[in-house]
């Protein structure tokens, strides 16, 4: 993505089944949790880098010794640093005790971090910014074993306010106003209800209070502590949580937005945002790894048991096509085919913008999330340029000469690296115009191949405000003297804001929208907006369940093709001497190439939850009142 874009954040939790002196005769080492805990969490770098936190929990410790441990880093490198923290406080437990390098059961018992349940997150900062209390896991900690919780997720909730209310009617008093504590107190709430009623039970039973225990652990309803939590959450998450006594849970959202996938053998149970992330950690084939059903949690007991269980009711599918198009790792066999298949279905579009000459054509991609889609784009290129050889040979009716056939045969489509990224670039000054300056650098272009005959269509894989392409990638590549630039989305116009998970707050932002309010202008259409504008207003304080998305109004005048003309337009400036047309996928071709993957509110405006639209909404009237808050 030429754009930078904040997004996703990664879940991973490790429960181990066996007693740790198992992984240590097996695998050499004890620490086999904490091992996979780095693989699970540095595979999910690409989810999460403002961010990193780790938690674990020690089952069966004596009362007085530390069971839970948790470490979290908002340092530039924080999944290093966290684990670079855990190192430290082991060595120097070792160093100390270097006698009981081989005794496993003193080390369960005195060393942080080699617990029997893990939780790790790697976080971008949204709601909340950066600071290190914003850092997941989070921890509500009680002297009751049974009621302490972690909780990590990746999520946003478009209903916190309405949640943060719901507290504070029940008594509570928050100390932040962020989705995630607001989550997380609400999961408390219901966990201390539940305990207290289980409790009841073991007394009414004929347990004392210390009996009482092991009684609660085992019949303690994470089903319907869940169930109560989330009835009222709108948003998008796939939450992870752990209890201080050894249960552990992963709850997804009724749509399926939030993607989350888990592992089990003899050895152990494992969850993770990413499926190739459990593959390869593990060494497991790809049909070993679930995916956890949409509205239904995976729940595993301290006793080892899990299930999957059914805590909302499942609403339509609308998984995020996004983590398709760029933000999962493209190592997933059905994410790679997927990113492959929208450069092929793009094709077609950029055949008519180059008027089927291939053989003038340079082909190429914006590094480096572009590059699945410009191999399924090779493939439909090379395709249509066999087709061209074999129409010239026909028509010669077997009067060609060999050399004239050769050299037909001979023909390639020219495919080429022409834009690289200097990874070692910051645009380290304040200033404006410095910055812009720094930033036209940021790409390093390929000299020698491009021909001032040629087209060069250059993919990316999505176009979300267009500032690095205005400002770097098309002047960098506007100096090989190209006749025509054509940048190809394989995504579909970016033309409404994400709530559920995504950074993509401010309507205002979205080139696609810019030129939507240029044409309005142009077409003395523009009292559209401040009749949405009306519209928005009226229906501000209604049920988010009434709430219509008349954000659509502002597009609806225009054919998809105008707003394409019009972005190109815009990305096009003075010292600009080539040609430049923007072609964007098509929604049918992305519901084509991600068939399992339909959440596409982004680019259609139709969102799969009531707080979604109020979100459209908000984000909207913040825009007509130059209001730089965010919508959510």
């Amino acid at each position: 993505m030429s754009d930078t874009l904040k997004h996703e954040c990664g879940i991973a939790m490790v429960r181990l089944l066996k007693p740790l002196q198992y992984y240590k005769d097996k695998y050499g080492t004890a620490f086999y949790g904490l091992n996979k805990m780095y693989l699970l969490m540095e595979k999910q770098h690409n989810r999460g880098q403002d961010g990193a936190g780790l938690a674990s929990i020690k089952f069966n410790v004596e009362p007085g010794t530390r069971y839970i441990s948790r470490v979290r880093s908002n340092k530039t490198q924080p999944i290093q640093d966290v684990f670079a923290q855990i190192n430290d406080r082991i060595n120097g437990v070792f160093e100390n005790n270097p006698e009981k390098l081989e005794d496993i059961s003193w080390q369960e018992e005195n060393m942080p971090y080699l617990g029997n349940l893990f939780l790790g997150h790697v976080r971008y900062g949204t709601f909340g910014g950066n600071s290190i209390e914003n850092v997941h896991p989070f921890l509500r900690q009680s002297n009751w074993k049974h009621k302490n919780l972690i909780v990590a997720g990746n999520f946003n909730m478009t209903n916190s306010k309405q949640l943060m209310e719901e507290l504070v009617s029940l008594g509570q008093h928050p100390k932040e106003a962020t989705d995630t504590v607001t989550v997380m107190e609400k999961i408390g709430h219901f966990l201390e209800d539940e305990v207290s009623d289980t409790y009841k039970k073991a007394k009414e039973a004929g347990f004392n209070k210390k009996e009482a225990s092991p009684f609660i652990e085992e019949h303690l309803d994470i089903q319907r502590i869940l169930k109560r939590s989330s009835k009222n959450w709108d948003g998008g998450y796939a939450m992870a949580g752990l209890l201080g006594h050894g249960d552990a849970f992963i709850l997804r959202d009724p749509s399926g937005i939030r993607p989350a996938f888990w592992y089990q053998d003899d050895e152990v149970v494992v969850v993770a945002s990413e499926r190739p992330v459990i593959q390869t950690a593990f060494n497991v084939p790809i049909d070993e790894v679930q995916e956890i059903p949409r509205g239904k949690a995976l729940i595993i007991k301290k006793n080892g048991k899990t299930s999957l269980e059914k805590v909302l009711k499942k609403r339509e599918k609308k998984s995020c096509s996004f983590e398709r198009i760029y933000f999962s790792r493209g190592s997933d066999a059905s994410i790679y085919q997927e990113r492959k298949n929208l450069g092929k279905y793009v094709f077609p579009e950029i055949l008519k913008s180059i008027n089927s000459d291939i053989s003038n054509t340079v082909f190429t991609y914006i590094p480096n999330t572009a590059e699945t889609s410009f191999y399924g784009m090779i493939e439909s290129a090379e395709d249509i340029l066999n087709q061209q050889k074999t129409d010239k040979i026909l028509a010669g009716d077997g009067k060609l000469s060999a050399e004239t056939v050769t050299k037909i045969l001979s023909e390639r489509p020219r495919f080429e690296k022409i834009a690289i990224k200097d990874a070692k670039l910051r645009t380290f000054i304040a200033d404006d115009n410095s910055r812009d300056d720094l930033v036209a650098h940021v790409y390093d272009i390929t000299y020698g191949v491009v021909k001032p005959t040629d087209n060069l269509v250059i993919i990316d894989d999505s176009i979300v405000r267009g500032t690095t392409l205005k400002k770097s990638i098309i002047k960098i590549i506007d100096r090989l003297s190209p006749k025509k630039i054509v940048v190809v989305s394989s995504a579909p116009q970016i033309r409404y804001p994400d709530c559920y998970g995504i950074d993509m707050a401010k309507i205002g932002d979205f080139i696609a929208f810019k030129a939507a309010l240029e044409l309005l202008k142009e077409t003395n259409q523009y009292g559209i907006v401040e009749e949405v504008y009306k519209k928005c207003k009226a229906q501000q304080n209604k049920e988010d369940a009434n709430i219509v998305n008349f954000v659509k109004e502002i597009y609806n005048p225009f054919s998809n093709e105008q707003i394409s003309h019009k972005v190109a337009e815009m990305l096009k400036t003075e010292e600009i001497n080539a040609e430049v047309e923007v072609i964007f996928q098509t929604v049918a071709g992305l519901h084509k190439a991600c068939p399992e993957h339909t959440g596409d509110w982004y680019f259609t405006g139709d969102y799969p939850t009531d707080g979604g639209h109020r979100v459209v909404n908000e984000a909207f009237i913040n825009f007509y009142e130059g209001s730089d808050k965010r919508a959510y």
